[in-house]
Parts: C-alpha cells; structure tokens; sequence
C-alpha cells in the first residue's frame, strides 16, 4: 500500500530468527516440546523504510538468559550494505506446556546451553563499531 515493508512483518520476522535458532540449535519442538516459549514482550525500531525488492540480512543476539526467561536482540539490515533498516526487542518467557507456567527450576539445560552461545554484551558490540 506505501510502498514498504508493514511494520507488523517486522515482528514476523523477529519470530522467525528466534524459533528457527531454537529449532536448530536448542533442540525445541514447538508441537511436542515439555517447554515452550511465551512471547511476553516486542518492540521495534525503525531506522529506514525497507521496499521491495530490497533482499535483506537478520542478526540475532541474546542480550540477557534469566532463570526462564531471554531478551533478544534481533537487527534487520539490507544486504550488500550493510544499512540498519530496524532494530527490535523481543522477550521469551519458558513455561511448562502442560500448565503454561515457567518451571521452578527454570529453562532446560539444553535451552540454556544454546542461547549462551549468542549471548553478546553492550560493551562489546560497541568495540566491534570501533
């Protein structure tokens, strides 16, 4: 219709970094998995319009790993130069399927486990700009 991206596939995109990191590095099953993830938080920032046919790169960062819950960081920028289009937030809460309710121990081991490896703190993201 104006000739961009609509801000809500922004969010669909976000949604799809994440589960396809989970599904491919965290050994999550949406259908049949004893925990699941609950989006209890979004957001985004929008730094440039996106039109198509502009063929994009998504960037993935886990930002902080609570107890059951992980805030992400997710970047979308346009391929070949690297331009910031959108920056977005997106928080996952763990809870068991069976009651929708986080475990008193927490995330699974092998969810943790992953999601560390794309833990990325502030400090250094700003010395990789340097």
């Amino acid at each position: 219709m104006y000739a961009h991206l609509n801000n809500s596939i922004y969010i669909h995109l976000f949604d799809t970094i994440v589960n396809t990191y989970l599904i491919r590095h965290c050994n999550l099953h949406p259908p049949t998995s004893p925990q699941i993830g609950l989006v209890v938080h979004s957001h985004c920032d929008y730094m440039a319009p996106v039109s198509f046919p502009v063929v994009l790169d998504l960037g993935l960062r886990v930002r902080k790993v609570g107890k059951s819950s992980v805030v992400y960081e997710i970047g979308i920028f346009e391929e070949g130069n690297g331009e910031v289009k959108a920056v977005g937030e997106f928080v996952h809460v763990f809870v068991e399927r069976g009651t929708m309710r986080p475990s008193a121990k927490g995330m699974s081991e092998e969810l943790r486990k992953g999601l560390e490896k794309l833990v990325v703190a502030d400090e250094e993201v700003e010395r990789a700009k340097l």
